[in-house]
C-alpha cells in the first residue's frame, strides 16, 4: 500500500492548511549525528513516487529528493553525538524534529510525525502516526530528506576516518563497522553512550 493524503487531508478538516511530515534518519547507527527532515508538500504538485526512504533504491531516492527541493518546502535539523550521549537517543530525535520544524520558512499549522510520539517540546499541534513513513505522503518525502541528508554527513566522514566503512554501512553496527571499532579504536564520531562502543572504551 503506498502512502496518501489521508491524513493530510483529515487535518485539513479542521482547518490547518499548512501541514508539514516530520521524519528522522540514524537512531540505530553506532556513529554520526540523527537527522530529521519537515516537509511542506503543494497537493498540486507531489512529486511522483515518494515512498518510505527504506523501500527505495538510493538512486531513486536521489531523483525524489531532487523533486522535494524544488516543489515542496523543506526544514532539516539535526542533533549532534554529543547530545545523543547526554539526552538518550529517542530525546535527541525529537530535538532534531524541533529544530527541522523551526527551520521551515513559517510555522506549520499541524504536524504529522513518524512515530508513536510527540515531542515534548514542539509548540505547534502535532499527530504521531506509527509506520507514518509508509502511510502520509509528507512523512515519505521528510523520511527521504532526512534518509539522503544523513548518508552525505556519513559520506563525508568516511572520507576522514577511513576504514570503518561509514560510506557503506552510514554508521550502523555492521560486522565490518564492529571488527574497526577493535581494530582502530572509537573516533570522536561514536555514539559512546552505545553499548558496542561503550565496552570497547
Amino acid at each position: 500500500m503506498a502512502p496518501s493524503f489521508e491524513f493530510e487531508n483529515h487535518v485539513r478538516l479542521s482547518g490547518a492548511s499548512r501541514i508539514a511530515g516530520v521524519d528522522e534518519a540514524g537512531r540505530g547507527p553506532l556513529a554520526g549525528p540523527v537527522v530529521a527532515a519537515a516537509v511542506v508538500l503543494d497537493p498540486s504538485v507531489v512529486p511522483e513516487g515518494l515512498n518510505d526512504s527504506k523501500v527505495l533504491t538510493a538512486k531513486k531516492r536521489m531523483a525524489l529528493l531532487d523533486l522535494i527541493l524544488t516543489q515542496a518546502e523543506v526544514g532539516i535539523g539535526l542533533a549532534t553525538v554529543e547530545e545523543i550521549d547526554s539526552l538518550n537517543i529517542l530525546r535527541a530525535s525529537h530535538v532534531a524534529m524541533c529544530r527541522a520544524i523551526e527551520d521551515l520558512k513559517a510555522p506549520p499549522d499541524h504536524v504529522l510525525i513518524d512515530g508513536n510520539l510527540v515531542p515534548r517540546d514542539l509548540t505547534v499541534p502535532a499527530t504521531p502516526i506509527i509506520k507514518g513513513d509508509s502511510l502520509s505522503l509528507s512523512i515519505a518525502a521528510a523520511s527521504i530528506v532526512a534518509k539522503t541528508r544523513r548518508d552525505a554527513i556519513m559520506w563525508d566522514l568516511a572520507q576522514q576516518y577511513p576504514g570503518y566503512g561509514w560510506d557503506r554501512n552510514q554508521g550502523y553496527p555492521t560486522k565490518c563497522h564492529k571488527e574497526a571499532l577493535r581494530n582502530l579504536g572509537v573516533t570522536p564520531h561514536h555514539r559512546r553512550s552505545f553499548k558496542p562502543v561503550h565496552n570497547i572504551l
